[in-house]
Parts: structure tokens; sequence; C-alpha cells
């Protein structure tokens, strides 16, 4: 099998299975698993897949920056917002994570909500300030432009000194065996950081993250309350999801 017949064959594979195990995809084509690897090292190059041990996951469309994401699904994310800011507790304290659907939570909260915020997103703070009563909590560290939010050592510092009833948490990839992921490795400790400050945190997740992964994991699945998606009720992934426990709402 010539090299651009082994791509397309992957690439199949990883649309109809949702992964790729290396040394079985050997067997299957009688090839070298160092043959495999090589090309999912090329694929991983084009952003086609994301490498895991073993093999390869589907690579989340989430990893664009800010400005490009806001384009992605903005109907699923409205619609996960929804659901969201409705779990919002009058008198509450919300931890608001940073990321488009963040962004859209922060526009469906009623604006006569009395509430805390506290978020280490400039943007989140920004859609929040005509919200009167509202209190607003920005937590301040290096930027990460990439997706528009503090992270680093002095951000996590300022998340361990705050609490709240409810974290929205934000992620690029919900993947049965991969986990909870994101890009960049000091946002996925940033994401922990806020998660552990909350009595309940829920990931938010529109439905072209589901089934896909990035590099860095942020939580296990033990550590959340839920996920809410716009994805397929019965998607398989969902279903794989609930197998492991994990409580899943949809907006459909």
């Amino acid at each position: 099998m010539l090299a651009a017949e082994r791509r397309d064959h992957l690439l199949a594979l990883l649309a109809r299975e949702g992964k790729i195990v290396a040394k079985d995809v050997a067997a299957g084509l009688g090839i070298s698993e160092d043959s495999v690897r090589r090309d999912l090292r090329d694929l991983a190059a084009e952003g086609l897949c994301q490498r895991v041990y073993g093999g390869a996951l589907p690579v989340s469309p989430a990893v664009a920056d800010y400005t490009a994401r806001q384009s992605v699904t903005p109907d699923g994310k409205r619609k996960v917002a929804s659901v969201a800011a409705a779990l919002v507790p009058p008198g509450g304290a919300l931890i608001l994570d940073g990321g488009t659907t963040a962004l859209a939570v922060a526009r469906a909260l009623p604006r006569d909500l009395a509430c805390t915020v506290i978020t280490h997103s400039p943007t989140i703070a920004a859609a929040l300030l005509d919200h009167p009563q509202a209190e607003l909590f920005l937590l301040g560290g290096r930027v990460f432009k990439h997706s528009a939010v503090a992270c680093g050592a002095a951000a996590v510092e300022a998340a361990q000194n705050v609490s709240a009833d409810l974290c929205l948490l934000g992620v690029t990839g919900v993947h049965p065996e991969a986990g909870l992921t994101t890009g960049d490795a000091e946002e996925a400790a940033m994401k922990r950081a806020l998660a552990a400050r909350a009595a309940e945190t829920y990931v938010l997740a529109s439905s072209e993250k589901i089934g896909t992964a990035s590099r860095f994991r942020v939580l296990p699945w033990t550590a959340i309350t839920g996920l809410i998606t716009d994805a397929d009720p019965h998607d398989t992934v969902l279903s794989r999801l609930r197998t492991l426990g994990v409580d899943i709402t949809t907006t459909g």
C-alpha cells in the first residue's frame, strides 16, 4: 500500500472508529508499527489527528485561536450556555472559565441576577460590566492570548484564595479514553485550580468537541459534577461516557 493510500486509510479509520490503534493497523495492513507511527506523525503535523500512546485520536477543532473559535458552532454554544446559566443560583458565587462558550454563558446570565462571578478572563469580566447586580472578581496573571485568559503561577495562586458554589469549565476535547483535555499545559493547570475551588463543577462542551482530544489532560471524570453539551443524546461517545458514570445534560 502506497503512503497516500495508508494516509487515506488512517483518516477513514479515525472518522469511523474515533481512534487508531497502531499495532492493530500494522497487523491489518501487514506493515511495521514504525511505518504506522511515521504516518501518524505526519498527520499530526498537519493537524489532522492527536497522537496518543499507542495510536491517535481525532483532533479538536477548538484549538484554534480565540477569534477563530467565535465562529465555530455559535448556535451550539448558545444552547449549552443557556442550560449552564440556569444553574447559577441567585446570590451564589460562580467561577466562570474563559473561552467562547463561557462568554456565551456570561451573555446568557439575566441582567438582574444578583451573584458573584469569579473569572480569570478579561473578556468575561467586560461582558458583565452592564450587569448591575453581579459582583465581579478578576483573577490576574500572565495573559494567555490564545484563549484570552490569565494563566501561570500568579493566576493559580490567586485562584487558591477564592471559593464558589459552582464552576463552569470549558475544555477543547471530550473523549472517553483521553478524558477532558485542552491544548496548553498552563491553561490545563489553571482549569484544575479553578475547579478545585467550587462545590460543583460542570464542563461545557459544544458538539464539535465530543469525541476529540487535545494534548493536555485537565481533569478525571470523577472530578466533575456533570457535562453539558448540545451533541445528539444518542451519540455513541456520550453513551460510552454514561457507562463511565458521567452525568450528561443535553440541550436537545
